[in-house]
C-alpha cells in the first residue's frame, strides 16, 4: 500500500499568529518522532518567510511550498494600505458593493499544490482554508465572534460565518480541543458529534531547549525585568482583556498599596494603542511592560523568573498559556470563561474576567502567598502531565488514517476513544 501523505496547513508568518504558530510547532516536533508508520507530513508554506518552522521537520516530515506569496505591506495599492490602517473603509467599501449586488465573501479554491502533490489527507490547522476535493480535518479553533460580537466588525463577522460554516460542511472532520468546544460547535453549528474530534493540545515549550540560569539572567537584563513581577503572554487582541488586568492593578495600588509590576508579551495588535492610553490614564506607566513578540527562549524564561501568570481573557477554544505555565512550574489565576475552567481543574485560581475586583484579589492572594503558589505548582505539574507533544501527534496520526479510510492499528482505536478534556 502507497505511503499515506499528509499535508498541514503552515502558511503563516513569523509571529502574525502566535498561538496557531506555536500549535504547528507542536504537531512538527510531535510528528517528526514518529518512525513505526508508513506516512509522509507536508507541510504547506510559502516559499519565503518560513525560517520559524524548519528547525522542527526532521524524519518524514517535509515542506511542501504553495504558489502564493504573501504581499509585503509596502507593495500594496494605496487603497489595500488605507483599509488596514483604517479598518472601517473596508466595511463601508464592501458594504457599497453589497448595494450594488456583487458577492462579498469569496472562499478561495486550491491552487492545485496538494492535488498535484497526490496529498490523501489535508489539515486546516487555521481557521482560513480552502475548497478542495481532498479529505479534510478543519480547526475553527473558537466561536468567539458568536459570543462577542462587539469586538468584530459587521464585515468580520460576515466574514467568519461564511468560512467557518462551509469549512466545516467541506471537511471530513471538525477537531476541537475541549468538550466544551465541541458542545458549542454543536449548538452553534448543528454539526453531528459524531463529525467533531477532540484533541487537546500539549505544551509546545517542551519541543524547545529548556533555559539555563545564564538565559534566565540574559532575559532579565535584556527587558530590565524588575525582581518580581506578574506574567501574561497573549497578542493585544480587544478579547485577551489587558484593559480589566490593567483596572486590577490600579485597583491593588489605590486600595491595598500594593504595587504589582506586569510583564506582558505577544505580539501588539490595533489594538494596543488603546492599552497605552489607558496606562496613561491609570498612571501605570512605571509598573507595566509590554515586550512585542519574543523568542521560545525568552518566553520559557519570562514564565520561570515571573511570580505568576494571570490570564484574564474572555474567550479561549483552549488556552495554551495554562499548559505552558503548567509546564514552567509557574503558579496560574485565569478566568471562570468558556473551556478554561475544564482545563484548569484544581491547579488555578479562577476569577470572573469581567470584574476586575476579582482580578485584583486571585493577584493578591498569589503574590502574598508562597505556600498557595507552591501547592498550585504542584497541582500544574500533576494536570500537564495528560499531554505530551508524541502522544498527540498519535492521535492526529489514528485520526489522519481514518479519514483516509485507512487500516487502524489497535493502538489507533484506543487513541480514537475521546478524552476527557
Amino acid at each position: 500500500m502507497a505511503k499515506l501523505r499528509i499535508c498541514l496547513d503552515a502558511r503563516l508568518i513569523d509571529g502574525a499568529l502566535g498561538g496557531v504558530q506555536q500549535q504547528i510547532i507542536g504537531l512538527a516536533s510531535g510528528l517528526s518522532t514518529l518512525t513505526d508508520g508508513a506516512e509522509e507530513y507536508l507541510f504547506l508554506s510559502y516559499v519565503q518567510g518560513n525560517e520559524w518552522l524548519q528547525p522542527y521537520l526532521h524524519g518524514s516530515c517535509k515542506m511542501l511550498y504553495c504558489s502564493e506569496l504573501p504581499e509585503p505591506v509596502s507593495q500594496l495599492s494605496w487603497k489595500r494600505q488605507l483599509t488596514i490602517k483604517y479598518p472601517f473603509l473596508q466595511t463601508l467599501w464592501h458594504h457599497l458593493k453589497s448595494l450594488r449586488g456583487k458577492q462579498i465573501i469569496k472562499l478561495v479554491t486550491s491552487d492545485g499544490t496538494i492535488e498535484q502533490a497526490k496529498v490523501d489527507v489535508m489539515h486546516f490547522t487555521k481557521q482560513l482554508a480552502f475548497l478542495t476535493q481532498v479529505p479534510s480535518l478543519y480547526e475553527p479553533h473558537d466561536l468567539q465572534h458568536l459570543h462577542l460580537p462587539q469586538f468584530f466588525t459587521p464585515l468580520q463577522l460576515m466574514d467568519r460565518e461564511v468560512q467557518y460554516r462551509a469549512f466545516c460542511n467541506q471537511a471530513r472532520l471538525v477537531l476541537a480541543m475541549t468538550s466544551w468546544g465541541k458542545q458549542d460547535l454543536i449548538q452553534q453549528y448543528k454539526l453531528p458529534p459524531e463529525k467533531i474530534a477532540i484533541i487537546p493540545r500539549p505544551p509546545v515549550l517542551s519541543a524547545y531547549p529548556a533555559p539555563t540560569h545564564e538565559d534566565l539572567l540574559t532575559t532579565r537584563q535584556k527587558f530590565t525585568l524588575p525582581d518580581t513581577f506578574i506574567f501574561y503572554p497573549a497578542q493585544t487582541w480587544p478579547h485577551k482583556n489587558h484593559l480589566a488586568l490593567l483596572k486590577a492593578l490600579a485597583i491593588l495600588r489605590d486600595q491595598f498599596g500594593l504595587i504589582v509590576p506586569l510583564v506582558s508579551s505577544g505580539k501588539q495588535n490595533e489594538f494596543f494603542p488603546k492599552i497605552q492610553n489607558y496606562i496613561h490614564q491609570l498612571q501605570l506607566m512605571q509598573q507595566v511592560q509590554f515586550l512585542g513578540f519574543v523568542t521560545p527562549l525568552e518566553l520559557q524564561s519570562l514564565y520561570r523568573l515571573s511570580q505568576c501568570m494571570v490570564f484574564p481573557s474572555k474567550f479561549e477554544g483552549w488556552g495554551l498559556p495554562l499548559v505552558e505555565a503548567f509546564l514552567a512550574e509557574t503558579p496560574v489565576t485565569c478566568s471562570n470563561v468558556t473551556s478554561l475552567p475544564q482545563l484548569a481543574g484544581d491547579a488555578a485560581l479562577l476569577f470572573n474576567p469581567d470584574q476586575p475586583l476579582e482580578i485584583a484579589a486571585a493577584i493578591h492572594r498569589l503574590w502574598i502567598d508562597p505556600a498557595l503558589r507552591q501547592q498550585l505548582v504542584e497541582r500544574g505539574k500533576k494536570n500537564v502531565t495528560r499531554f505530551s507533544l508524541e502522544h498527540t501527534a498519535r492521535i492526529f496520526r489514528a485520526y489522519y488514517r481514518q479519514v483516509a479510510n485507512r487500516p487502524l492499528t489497535d493502538e489507533d482505536r484506543t487513541l480514537l476513544q475521546p478524552p476527557r478534556c
